[in-house]
């Protein structure tokens, strides 16, 4: 590993440094510090670790004849306590508390052990003091400091009486060390009120893994021996329509309904697809419903499947899996005979694909692109290392005692790992200092990165019945193939959240990310492959699958991260995820309409530039274009590698106004600061809307106008290519007999003069002079005009 290189633990004005193969730090560490570290991204921190694992020997105390045991850690103004113990005089509690050295200015570590005293104020049982200065260092990957007894002294008999011991391991470390995550931390300390246990827990840092994804494919063709059950009901029974529900988890899907008049058996023949989650916990439920009478529906039978039962297809070439039949159990009285021990029997084919790649976050910014059996992935090609360093001026989220304040994390994800890091109370510029690591599959890929408001803390959530839920600060996406192989980049990221207001620009996140190259002819080589797997384009889904199949795939992904401790809960993980992207909003779609409009732009400045050239704006340029043309023209063999070597000397002059550092969130491109905050509050209203009736009456007229417009422009685009169409249908017999007459006396002409030539003519009164031009639209044009379309045929 090279030596890191000291610099700024900010950029200054908010721009990134680019260093190419080192870290990134600001301790000024020794040598073998600093080689002995994973944390070369981020400033070192250097942290007094203690661990309370356990007492023996504990005095009983003589007003509750027990004693109830806990640990008390002083370093100067900080205090951590463990959990207490009723009556219990060998406690084990195996807790770690971390003291930020920077923050401390005290010598003296001291750690009480209490008894406490539900009557009076809670006994004083002994400590143990140690200097803060002769404490050991580690560096990992040296193993964890063994713990030792220590005796318990108390100090109000002079230290003479020894009143137990209790085991304890204190060494100075670094937040690489493995106890960092678990610990309690010193600026912790001013977490308000609640439950403080609680409240604690959610301040850790995290490693989340999500659950490993799968489509669950079911078949359903028929089903026999039903109709005896539905003749059973009368003729109402026999005329009913029946169709069959799937249901895996909190989703069902049905099929269409099929009428059992006349039928021995009911044929459905449709597929359904499911996302499910390992572990298989949850079983596939299928329901027999007839519809006898309207509005109503009455169930047949049932059977319940595990989903072991389903064969795992893992081959590339979408083998069909073996059907099977099974029997339907007798499910509601409405329909069953009274000794009706059997419902029919239906026909399934289930599988549960691994070539595919459940997709739980939009494709255009996807983290992860690998199939779900990981026999089928390709190995890695590179490392992403990524160091949270902290945050600048972040606004105030909450009041707190008549003042505001914010309780900041980081939430990080790529591919199937979430990383937490720790919550720094009571800060508008946290400093996280924390290097997460990812293997990366595939370069065009996108590390995303949000800043959140903790409000889970004590009586922050108390108050508010725990029904709060955590705020957004902003995001930050970073493509992976915009960034140079093994160059650390530092910088400052922007951080902005919409609200119904307008935008918010809640301060800066700095980031040091390094992406290493493992194989660099493995990354040349994806740049040929299918970005998915190759199942999604043998047998492919359709867009509205792949919608639905995201929405379960993400909601899957949130219950089981909000099952965490402590828990990334379901508005993380929406935010994250994107949950919304799919939703109506007119902020995106003037953002896209003016993404068209700049992708033509190059076309319309060409078109520009060309008419320039007939006009004669700048004769110098007009007569070497008739010069190059001329040529290219009787030496047709210099098209092709003139047009490639324009292009390649295009490249390498952009190539000085590349972007040097990743791109960011571009508030201007997304229409937030011009858009109305009455369009902002409709884009983060709910589905289906919360508003008042008036409210939505007027957004329903703007949309319609919106609409309109929008409906202007595809009339116009159908009309032009009804007009093209129609010059050889004979709507207007004049007109087609015209245009075939000039492709006759066109293929004849073509066909006795050279191509040169006719290149060489179409080109040159292309570029004539203005002397020769007329102000007046052309034939060609005119004629086009008067071409007949289909709108005049609509009502």
């Amino acid at each position: 590993m090279a030596q890191s290189q000291v610099k700024e633990p900010w950029p200054a004005g908010g721009c990134g440094t680019r260093v190419r193969g080192t870290g990134v730090g600001w301790m000024g560490l020794g040598p073998g510090e600093r080689l002995a570290s994973a944390y070369d991204l981020v400033e070192q921190i250097h942290y007094l670790y203690v661990r309370v694992v356990k007492a023996r020997g504990l005095p009983v105390s003589a007003i509750t004849s027990g004693c109830n045991p806990y640990v008390e850690v002083c370093l100067g103004n900080y205090r951590g306590t463990t959990r207490y113990y009723e009556r219990k005089a060998t406690p084990e509690w195996n807790q770690v508390f971390a003291f930020s050295r920077e923050r401390v200015q005290a010598t003296v570590l001291e750690v009480f052990v209490r008894d406490k005293d539900a009557v009076a104020r809670d006994d004083y049982v002994g400590k143990v003091t140690f200097d803060v200065g002769e404490v050991p260092m580690r560096v990992p990957p040296d193993s964890p400091l063994a713990p030792q007894w220590y005796r318990l002294e108390n100090v109000r008999d002079g230290g003479m009486t020894v009143h137990g011991e209790v085991m304890l391991a204190v060494w100075v470390g670094t937040q690489a060390d493995e106890a960092f995550a678990d610990a309690w931390h010193a600026d912790a300390a001013s977490v308000r009120g609640g439950d403080g246990v609680a409240a604690v827990q959610s301040t850790r840092s995290k490693v989340y893994v999500t659950p490993k994804l799968w489509y669950l494919r079911i078949s359903v063709f028929e089903a026999q021996d039903v109709i005896p059950i539905l003749a059973g009901a009368g003729d109402k029974g026999r005329h009913a329509e029946v169709f069959a529900k799937v249901q895996v988890g909190g989703v069902m899907l049905r099929t269409k309904p099929c009428s059992a008049r006349g039928l021995t058996s009911l044929a459905w023949n449709e597929e359904l697809v499911f996302v499910v989650a390992e572990p298989f916990d949850e079983p596939t439920v299928l329901i027999v419903e007839a519809r006898v009478h309207p509005g109503k529906d009455e169930i047949v039978g049932r059977v319940v499947l595990p989903l072991t039962l389903f064969e795992k297809r893992l081959d590339r070439q979408g083998t069909i899996t073996q059907s099977q039949w099974f029997s339907l159990e007798p499910f509601g009285h409405p329909l069953r005979l009274p000794d009706a021990t059997f419902a029919g029997r239906v026909h399934l084919r289930g599988c549960l694909e691994g070539a595919f790649h459940v997709m739980d976050e939009p494709t255009m910014y996807a983290s992860d692109t690998r199939p779900t059996a990981r026999q089928l992935c390709r190995p890695p090609i590179g490392v992403l290392e990524v160091g949270v360093l902290g945050a600048q001026g972040l606004a105030p989220m909450k009041t707190v005692d008549g003042r505001g304040t914010t309780d900041a994390y980081c939430v990080a994800k790529y591919g199937q790992k979430w990383v937490r890091t720790r919550t720094v109370v009571d800060s508008c510029s946290p400093r996280w200092n924390e290097q997460y690591t990812w293997e990366v599959y595939d370069p065009c890929t996108v590390l995303t990165l949000a800043v959140f408001d903790n409000c889970h803390l004590g009586s922050t959530a108390a108050g508010n019945g725990g029904a709060v839920k955590d705020q957004r600060i902003g995001k930050v996406r970073i493509r992976l193939s915009a960034l140079d192989m093994d160059m650390v980049y530092t910088n400052a990221h922007q951080l902005v959240v919409l609200h119904p207001s307008g935008v918010r620009k809640n301060g800066n996140i700095c980031l040091a990310v390094r992406l290493t190259c493992l194989s660099l002819a493995s990354v040349v080589y994806l740049y040929g492959q299918p970005l998915l797997p190759k199942m999604h384009y043998i047998q492919p889904f359709t867009i509205a699958q792949l919608d639905g199949l995201r929405r379960q795939a993400m909601s899957i992904v949130a219950v089981r991260l909000s099952r965490a401790e402590p828990p990334l809960r379901r508005e993380v993980v929406e935010y994250m995820l994107d949950a919304d992207s799919h939703l109506w909003s007119i902020r995106r779609s003037k953002t896209n309409f003016f993404r068209v409009t700049a992708l033509l732009s190059g076309a319309a400045s060409t078109m520009r530039w060309l008419a320039d050239l007939c006009h004669w704006r700048n004769p110098a340029t007009t007569i070497l274009v008739h010069l190059l043309f001329v040529t290219l023209m009787c030496f047709p063999e210099l098209i092709l590698p003139t047009m490639f070597l324009y292009m390649s000397t295009i490249g390498v002059w952009n190539y000085r106004r590349r972007a040097r550092r990743p791109p960011q969130m571009d508030v201007r491109l997304s229409c937030a600061e011009v858009t109305h905050p009455d369009e902002l509050d409709e884009e983060l209203d709910t589905f289906p809307t919360s508003r008042p009736n008036d409210v939505v009456r007027v957004r329903y007229d703007r949309l319609r106008s919106v609409a309109g417009r929008i409906q202007t422009v595809v009339g116009d685009v159908a009309t032009q290519g009804e007009r093209v169409r129609s010059l050889l249908t004979w709507r207007d017999p004049r007109a087609t007999t015209l245009f075939t007459v000039f492709c006759l006396v066109a293929a004849v002409v073509s066909y006795v003069t050279p191509f040169k030539v006719v290149a060489l003519v179409a080109g040159l009164y292309l570029l004539r002079h203005p002397r020769f031009r007329s102000r007046m639209p052309s034939a060609a044009g005119n004629f086009f005009k008067r071409l007949p379309s289909r709108a005049d045929t609509m009502i």
